[in-house]
């Protein structure tokens, strides 16, 4: 067998195990707590570090800070997370799990986004421009450049639409 369909086969088959391993674990999360990664991810990440500033979890997170809005407000509405203003400076919000999310969260499935999260932080410059080159030239094959990124299986989008340029 010629090496280029071999592959192009071995690329396809690590997509499909990509988009399976994401919608497994999503139907889980869902199915366990009633909601999205994303949101589970704010859930764990405010057990381990809390009270934490909106900015700093955005920033933890990968997400634009007006992304946060969205994710929080609906945590926010189901009991699980309070915000509180700071006494020194009213612009700074920090949040905190209540009584309500921190039960959720003992016996909830782990977050695919934090594995991806924590594997990619643990690589080097070099590994992660060869993935980040690689995924945009499938970015650019499948003619999704200028589709908003959505967090993963969840209709949140992640502002600003504008990607980042990557310096050599």
């Amino acid at each position: 067998m010629k090496l280029k369909p071999v592959m192009v086969a071995g690329i396809i088959d690590d997509i499909r195990r990509v988009f399976q391993v994401l919608t497994e674990q999503s139907r889980k999360i869902e199915h366990e707590t009633s909601l999205t990664g994303p949101q589970l991810w704010v859930v764990k990440i405010l057990k381990e570090t809390s009270p934490m500033k909106v900015s700093d979890l955005a920033r933890r997170m990968y997400l634009h800070p007006a992304t946060m809005v969205g994710l929080l407000d609906r945590l926010e509405a189901k009991g699980l997370l309070k915000r509180t203003r700071s006494e020194k400076d009213r612009r700074v919000v920090f949040i905190d799990l209540t009584a309500q999310g921190s039960e959720l969260e003992i016996n909830s499935p782990e977050v695919v986004q934090n594995l991806l999260v924590n594997g990619l932080e643990k690589l080097t410059v070099h590994e992660l421009k060869n993935i980040s080159g690689g995924l945009e030239q499938v970015v650019n094959i499948l003619g999704a450049k200028d589709v908003p990124p959505q967090l993963i299986m969840s209709s949140e989008i992640n502002a600003p639409k504008r990607r980042r340029k990557i310096p050599n």
